[in-house]
């Protein structure tokens, strides 16, 4: 049977992020993409000028008629943009039997805020116990666990205290340390660091949404939790050498790369 991943998240028009990256990221893995649209930006290499989500029913409405036609073998979801979403996607994900990835973007990198602090607290109540695995950022770790993370000290104590939502596996992804980068995956109690190699390029424009992609496309793939992370940062490491250099700003990374 061909795997099928599904996405659901915004709509990047630039390409580099969102649905679209995480479409390429499926089709590299040779998994096949659905993709259920949450929000609409306007944004670039440059950055994001605006955010307008679509109507909840409208998220739900899309998420229904993927579910109830395509053998779905896992789900991530990206920026949901509001909390009449996040209740929506919620609300079906509790009968999908699919592993769930949750990507948790709160933020742009260019600081646009992609989810409100009501929405914030359905995610965390509603969604974050359905998950299978939730890959934040030092920043994004921080807001969800109420505490700074800063360093792999402090991402292994706020990984232990999303994990008390009832996630089996949550990775901080630690690209924004100083020195080497170091990802912590929690695993079910186990702690893992992955260490990760800092590739000297100003191109990244979607480096997290291809992260969450690719162990998506993993598990869809049968491939088992800590496996998955780990090709998916290879492959994400692949992407910023091969980075194309397109665009006036932050570029996206090399969706041609090889899995």
């Amino acid at each position: 049977m061909t795997p099928v991943a599904l996405t659901i998240a915004g709509s990047d028009p630039s390409g580099g992020a969102g649905l679209q990256a995480d479409l390429k990221t499926f089709h590299q893995h040779r998994v096949y993409g659905a993709a259920v649209v949450s929000l609409i930006t306007v944004q670039n290499s440059r950055g994001v000028q605006s955010v307008q989500p679509l109507e909840g029913k409208s998220v739900g409405a899309q998420l229904d008629a993927v579910l109830d036609d395509l053998p779905v073998h896992a789900v991530k979801t990206g920026a949901l943009g509001d909390a009449e979403i996040v209740e929506a996607v919620a609300r079906r994900l509790r009968e999908c039997s699919a592993p769930l990835v949750i990507d948790p973007v709160l933020c742009s990198t260019s600081g646009q805020t992609l989810l409100d602090e009501r929405a914030r607290e359905l995610l965390v109540r509603e969604l974050l116990p359905v998950a299978f695995l939730v890959t934040p950022n030092l920043d994004e770790a921080a807001l969800l666990a109420g505490h700074a993370v800063v360093d792999p000290a402090s991402m292994e104590g706020a990984a232990a205290r999303i994990a008390d939502h009832g996630v089996p596996h949550v990775l901080i992804k630690g690209g924004h340390l100083d020195g080497r980068p170091i990802d912590v995956l929690w695993s079910e109690g186990r702690i893992r660091h992955i260490e990760g190699e800092r590739v000297d390029t100003p191109h990244g424009h979607g480096t997290g949404c291809v992260l969450s992609a690719a162990v998506t496309a993993g598990l869809a793939l049968g491939v088992e939790v800590e496996e998955a992370v780990q090709r998916a940062v290879a492959f994400v490491r692949r992407g910023l050498r091969g980075a194309p250099g397109l665009g006036q700003g932050r570029g996206p990374l090399d969706l041609f790369a090889t899995p």
